[in-house]
């Protein structure tokens, strides 16, 4: 069976790069990809509780306009993304972002979800918009990938995957990381950032585990003594030029240290790496 892509787009260039991304990601497998544009209305309120009906002449309008706008992105990928192993699907609609990506997962069975890091309205100096952090918060149907806006595609040689060893790990948890890293040759680098180097008995257990699922890729352990977990995986990846970093989103494991600073502010960091939130 195809691979299930779901990218939303609002046809802003960080979304384009998002896209390009994962089409590169995935050259070599059967996929079929659906591009989700949320159009809305320049009458529409968010405190009106009803979504404007379609068949109005101004949400016909809306929609046909989201409709041209997809003829150019596929134009676009005709050109320079022919691969006949990927096909494409539009969806136009009028609705809550995160209702709309919830409802698209469900019903086009979708395995990975991929977003840019910025809309068109985003701020400058700030790696993840709201919309992005709110799907890894919220979306837990399938794995998330979140591409910053300059970074380009060039096949991943190590991916870093931060970890407590604190829970439990399942095969089927990680099995996007191990399929991104067996398709580019990728290195695992698991990173333990703590204050205390010793590991309970629980955690050697997990450990043991985890080396158990990695085994049929190219991965090494690695200890990092900081206060800051973010400050650790941030100088870790700075330091080795990883390409992508990758967790668990375990009842929001990590969430808070990870996504509040260094990792989310362009802070003297040349090479931001897209982030592949797993469930």
């Amino acid at each position: 069976m195809d691979k299930r892509i779901l990218i939303p787009t609002d046809f802003s260039k960080n979304a384009l790069n998002a896209a390009r991304y994962a089409l590169d990601l995935y050259a070599n497998l059967n996929c079929e990809f659906y591009f989700l544009n949320v159009f809305s209305l320049d009458s529409y309120t968010t405190k009106s509780l009803f979504l404007p009906e379609p068949g109005s002449t101004e949400y016909e309008m809306a929609k046909a306009k989201s409709e041209a706008s997809f003829l150019k992105l596929l134009d676009i990928f005709k050109q320079h993304h022919d691969n006949p192993k990927h096909s494409f699907h539009t969806i136009s609609t009028i609705n809550f972002l995160s209702e709309a990506l919830k409802q698209t997962i469900v019903e086009k069975d979708i395995e990975l979800l991929v977003m840019g890091t910025q809309g068109a309205s985003g701020t400058k100096g700030i790696i993840f918009g709201s919309n992005t952090v709110n799907a890894m918060e919220k979306i837990t149907e399938c794995p998330l990938l979140a591409v910053p806006q300059n970074v380009k595609f060039s096949p991943p040689k190590e991916i870093v995957f931060p970890t407590n060893f604190k829970s439990t790990f399942k095969r089927r948890e990680l099995v996007y990381l191990i399929e991104i890293a067996k398709m580019h040759e990728t290195a695992i680098r698991l990173l333990y950032v703590s204050k205390k180097q010793d590991l309970t008995e629980l955690q050697e257990t997990n450990k043991l585990l985890l080396e158990d699922i990695m085994q049929s890729i190219e991965h090494s352990f690695h200890n990092l003594t900081e206060k800051d977990v973010s400050d650790g995986i941030t100088s870790f990846v700075e330091s080795r030029n990883s390409d992508m970093i990758a967790f668990i989103n375990h009842k929001h494991f990590f969430f808070s240290s990870v996504f509040s600073k260094p990792l989310v502010k362009e802070i003297g960091y040349k090479a931001i790496v897209p982030i592949l939130a797993l469930h």
